[in-house]
């Protein structure tokens, strides 16, 4: 007897059971009744009782959650099925396809459980289909996926599968040439592109990418994703899917694909692995076609505690005492990309408790917080850091964070919040902490209101950890002792580590990233110094001579510790003589 799912939805199980003629309603109540005493599952009972089969209750279950169930029993699955969904997503996802419509791009799945809404929900966004979910038999779902579905698929297969297929050939290239949008809108829902660009980021996230580049040049179009601070390259797919790829992902972030002549920015959530994953995208119109960025950010991947985001002893109890301050200015500096938000979280996180009224305008929110009220900056429409700033005060703030501070009116308003008695972070984008000081006089800022206000300037760079798989010990040639001005005699007895490359690391040596620090407290003289316009040598000098210790000798403990390599130091610091 058939029955249309959504008339059993939420209905007691026995109830269902019933409803779908599998038991009577005496059979039930004799199950309720042992029920009492034996205090099992009613489904349970009734097989027991030999009134039904484990079969019929995975049926009532799926038609208690308002699903379809499907007999796999079989069942042998078409060859056009094979090829709808990459067999890592189906592996990870636990589905099997069951039917597909390629017109309407209708996909019925079966899967094992009626709880697993993730995957209807992933599957629309990722692949783009119009998915109808129901439940079967979890054994012989793992058949099927074990029998066709085994095979590891990589992004070079797909790539030479798309490499041999013509109907992309005709695409327009650059952004100036006229389009057929039905043929752009048609590349971006095929099947193969969609697979491809799925493979991309499920490597992508397995391999902890902070970014993802698809980059169009004359005569190719490259893929690479920077994994801890450094870019890799992917196997280029043909020159012509450019703009099959770049729409599709225009696609799933809600997007104009008309549009090629401007920038374009959005967002797409996802839920990888049971993690929630947001990619912000931003796509640019260059000389030979869109360019278009994926940032990447794993939320579960994110460390936001204050004592493990890499502070020694000694500075971890100076940044503490700077942000427990009632009032005054803190700024984290250092280029895009070197965790300044990730400690400026970490802070809040540290300070975020009932008692504490925390604002933050940030452009974009990166990070969804409990407890903090996070305001996105919004310029088509007029909010700027500015305007949220002014906003900001009527709302009776303790700690204000604001994103960056990008100019004289952010400044001013930033020292207004502070002069009033808030705590206001921020960040900057200078090469060390007493630039900062510069570059906010470089803004427009009157010396005397920076002395009044400025706490604290934290400069920070982030260095790759050495894998610890393939971690051994080396001594280091002079050449390279030399990058750092050190000699041999000067290195005795310290222990040099690196990475000989092993496949946790992808052969690069390297796993994860490190933060080193240089925090600089403001003290009396150092705020004559600033009266007096100061130059950031005079500056740096006063710091040094207070305990500051500086990047590159925080990066050279980190060395002595076995943490990083020279080359890293190298790469991320400057010598005191630079």
């Amino acid at each position: 007897m058939d029955f249309d799912p959504a008339e059993l939805k939420g209905r007691k199980l026995g109830r269902v059971l019933t409803k779908m003629g599998k038991v009577t309603r005496e059979q039930v109540h004799e199950a309720l009744s042992i029920q009492k005493t034996r205090k099992q599952p009613i489904g349970q009972l009734l097989i027991e009782l030999g009134y039904c089969s484990q079969k019929d209750i995975a049926e009532a279950v799926a038609g208690q959650a308002g699903m379809a169930y499907v007999d796999l029993t079989g069942w042998a699955m078409p060859d056009n099925l094979k090829d709808v969904l990459p067999g890592d997503t189906i592996r990870m996802y636990e589905v099997v396809p069951v039917e597909y419509n390629s017109t309407s791009k209708r996909l019925r799945i079966a899967m094992k459980s009626p709880d697993n809404f993730r995957a209807v929900d992933d599957l629309r966004m990722l692949m783009g289909f119009n998915v109808e979910a129901a439940v079967g038999d979890s054994g012989l779902i793992d058949t099927l996926i074990k029998k066709h579905f085994s095979k590891i698929e990589s992004v070079t297969d797909v790539v030479s599968t798309l490499a041999a297929d013509k109907k992309f050939e005709g695409l327009s290239w650059k952004n100036d040439q006229s389009i057929d949008l039905d043929a752009l809108t048609q590349a971006a829902n095929d099947n193969q592109v969609i697979k491809l660009l799925n493979l991309v980021l499920m490597q992508a996230i397995k391999d902890r990418a902070s970014d993802i580049h698809f980059e169009p040049f004359e005569n190719e179009f490259k893929m690479r994703y920077r994994i801890d601070g450094v870019l890799y390259e992917m196997v280029p797919p043909p020159k012509q899917l450019g703009p099959a790829i770049t729409s599709r992902i225009k696609v799933m972030a809600n997007l104009d694909i008309a549009e090629r002549r401007l920038p374009q920015d959005g967002r797409i959530e996802l839920t990888v692995g049971g993690k929630p994953v947001d990619l912000r995208i931003a796509v640019l119109p260059t000389i030979h076609g869109e360019s278009c960025v994926m940032r990447v950010l794993d939320r579960s991947n994110v460390e936001l505690a204050l004592e493990r985001i890499g502070l020694r002893p000694n500075d971890y109890d100076k940044f503490l005492k700077l942000i427990q301050r009632p009032n005054g200015i803190v700024v984290v500096t250092g280029p895009t990309g070197s965790g300044k938000t990730t400690t400026l979280y970490a802070a809040l996180a540290k300070l975020n408790d009932i008692e504490t009224k925390i604002l933050t305008v940030e452009d974009p929110v990166e990070y969804d917080i409990d407890g903090l009220c996070q305001c996105q900056v919004n310029e088509d429409a007029g909010l700027t850091f500015a305007k949220a700033l002014r906003s900001f005060l009527r709302q009776d703030p303790d700690i204000i964070l604001v994103g960056e501070i990008r100019d004289l009116e952010t400044a001013q308003i930033a020292v207004q919040a502070s002069l009033t008695g808030h705590l206001v972070l921020s960040t900057l984008h200078t090469n060390d902490a007493p630039s900062s000081i510069i570059r906010l006089v470089d803004l427009g800022m009157e010396p005397f209101l920076l002395t009044a206000t400025i706490e604290g300037i934290v400069a920070q760079r982030l260095v790759r950890l050495i894998c610890k798989h393939c971690k051994e010990q080396y001594t280091p040639k002079e050449e390279e002792l030399m990058e750092l001005n050190l000699t041999p005699e000067m290195v005795v007895g310290k222990k040099f580590s690196r990475g000989k490359g092993c496949d946790n690391c992808s052969g690069s040596g390297y796993r994860g990233r490190m933060a080193l620090f240089e925090i600089m407290m403001m003290d009396d003289e150092m705020r004559e110094l600033v009266m007096k316009n100061a130059n950031t040598t005079q500056l740096r000098a006063h710091a040094r001579k207070r305990g500051m210790q500086s990047l590159r000798e925080c990066g050279l403990l980190s060395i002595y510790e076995g943490m990083t390599t020279i080359d890293e130091v190298v790469r991320e610091t400057l010598s005191e003589e630079d």
